[in-house]
């Protein structure tokens, strides 16, 4: 009964923007290890894999069924998901979800049996909006500072700030270890919802820019707040240090399209714990631009592409903020970061400390306590 009428309203959906195929239940795509190489599968009810190129090779057996070259990675799929391949993807969902059970073929996974990787493996760019919730306006300040420095955003809204986050270095997987870097003893977190672009954008309206999203994503901004040492260029402030270490972009666990989904504006809700104590929670009415402001900004400054990411900023209760705990509180090797935002999924991080280098000539970036007074 359910299926039946999940199949109905589907059906409906997708009549009304254009597509008519049913689709028996939704599905989200991500990139797995199997054998010791990444493939591109779909995951149903966010425990089953099925892998993309050998379920197609196993449909395409049937003379009803043309064959459709699979992408050769998630990309390829974003990019060709409205040109034929959606179509695809449906049909083999819809031929598969009676095949779930124990006599299952033998390129249907248990998702826990498989190394998750990173979904997009990887973007582009990624694009991350800086200060764009209203708890997270000078959440270091008190009562009384904290109120202001609302009160002025939303008086002076202005236009977003969104800064350039690595990719291949950064970017980690689900239960890949989040890595605090040597000697660095302020490494915080941020949970945050992830756009990624299905269509390329350049001037791109916000009223517009929903229908150039393929999907969203769980993402995390871990954030190294130790800062420059004093000396040397007079810069303020130093986002690549901030911003740019080795597994400071956790990803994933996987991509919902978009029609699975919903309007991140109305349904959003984005929440993190370290452990079993939560820090923060929020929802869209807290964000200071819209998801599609975001778009619209970063696509008057430079082409997104499919596969690029934007990241929607994140709420108060960060480490470095004192607004929800009173007090400081930066990452611990040990620790697990878990970051969840309902309808999507969840990543779930350990933390690592990393081992002193050696051989370096004093070049690199140095200890925080070495400029600072340790914690």
């Amino acid at each position: 009964m359910h299926r039946a009428l999940l199949v109905v309203i589907c059906s409906f959906l997708f009549s009304a923007t254009g597509f008519a195929q049913e689709i028996a239940e939704p599905f989200k795509v991500g990139t797995f290890e199997i054998d010791g190489a990444p493939w591109v599968g779909i995951v149903l009810r966010d425990s089953m894999l099925i892998e993309l190129d050998a379920a197609n090779a196993a449909l395409e057996k049937s003379e009803m069924f043309p064959a459709v070259p699979m992408p050769a990675n998630m990309i390829e799929l974003i990019e060709r998901y409205d040109y034929g391949l959606k179509r695809r993807l449906y049909e083999i969902v819809n031929e598969h979800v009676d095949m779930l059970g124990a006599n299952r073929p033998p390129y249907v996974h248990n998702v826990d049996d498989v190394r998750t990787l990173p979904p997009i493996m990887y973007p582009g760019k990624i694009l991350n909006a800086a200060v764009n919730f209203y708890s997270h306006v000078d959440e270091s300040g008190t009562p009384e500072e904290r109120r202001e420095a609302a009160r002025l955003r939303r008086e002076e809204r202005g236009v977003p700030y969104l800064f350039l986050k690595p990719s291949r270095g950064a970017v980690v997987g689900n239960g890949s270890p989040i890595v605090i870097p040597y000697g660095r003893n302020r490494t915080d977190w941020e949970v945050e919802l992830g756009a990624v672009i299905g269509r390329t954008a350049k001037y791109v309206s916000a009223n517009d820019a929903e229908a150039h999203v393929f999907g969203y994503m769980v993402t995390m901004d871990i954030s190294d707040r130790g800062g420059r040492p004093p000396g040397g260029a007079r810069f303020t402030s130093d986002w690549f240090v901030g911003k740019g270490h080795d597994t400071f972009a956790p990803q994933g666990p996987w991509i919902v399209p978009k029609e699975f989904y919903g309007n991140p504006m109305e349904i959003l809700r984005q929440s993190l714990s370290v452990g079993d104590e939560q820090m923060q929670e929020a929802t869209a009415g807290d964000m200071i631009h819209s998801l599609w402001e975001l778009i619209e900004y970063g696509s008057s400054i430079i082409t997104l592409y499919p596969g690029d990411v934007i990241n929607n900023g994140t709420s108060g209760g960060t480490g470095m903020g004192t607004a929800v705990r009173g007090a400081q509180r930066f990452l611990q090797p040990g620790e697990v970061v878990t970051g969840t935002i309902e309808g999507i999924g969840s990543l779930e991080m350990p933390v690592v400390g990393e081992s002193k280098p050696a051989g370096l000539t004093g070049a690199e970036l140095p200890p925080v306590d070495t400029y600072r007074d340790p914690l």
